[in-house]
């Protein structure tokens, strides 16, 4: 399955609060079970992150693609600006969205609860994206996409 992750979750691999999660979500794109999309975005916020994350993101090779910013992808961006969904301070917020969207992903994977993964602003992204005829995007925290296993149960 190919998802859309942006930079906080690579971050978040080396952050106390999000690491076990974000471990456990690189854990299953290494174990073959995701295929990783991130943009040229990605690409220049990653430039300026610690080395340690800047490593992590290479340690995973092949299990990653990289997108450009297309022109469909601007579009939506102008969109989402014009809605009040960010405001332009925020762009890069929404050119992650957007190329989740004109890639075919499945989700965007984030940390970003102010901008991304909101309850408000996730039906507002959606909204946009069905307008432009998208369907609609799942937009998740690497705590969510990862599988646990319950051995109480057989699932």
């Amino acid at each position: 399955m190919l998802v859309y992750v942006d930079t906080s979750v690579f971050g978040g691999v080396f952050d106390e609060k999000f690491a076990e999660a974000s471990q456990a979500f690189f854990d299953e794109v290494r174990n073959g079970r995701f295929d990783v999309l991130v943009s040229s975005v990605v690409l220049d916020e990653l430039r300026g992150a610690p080395e340690e994350v800047r490593r992590l993101y290479a340690e995973l090779g092949s299990r990653v693609r990289v997108a450009e910013l297309s022109e469909t992808a601007l579009v939506l961006v102008r969109r989402y600006i014009a809605a009040g969904i960010v405001g332009e301070g925020w762009r890069p917020d929404a050119e992650h969205v957007a190329m989740t969207t004109v890639s075919g992903c499945r989700a965007i994977v984030s940390w970003n609860f102010r901008h991304i993964v909101h309850f408000e602003k996730v039906p507002l992204y959606n909204g946009v994206n069905m307008s432009q005829g998208f369907g609609p995007l799942a937009i998740h925290t690497p705590q969510e996409m990862v599988r646990y296993e319950d051995k109480d149960q057989d699932v």
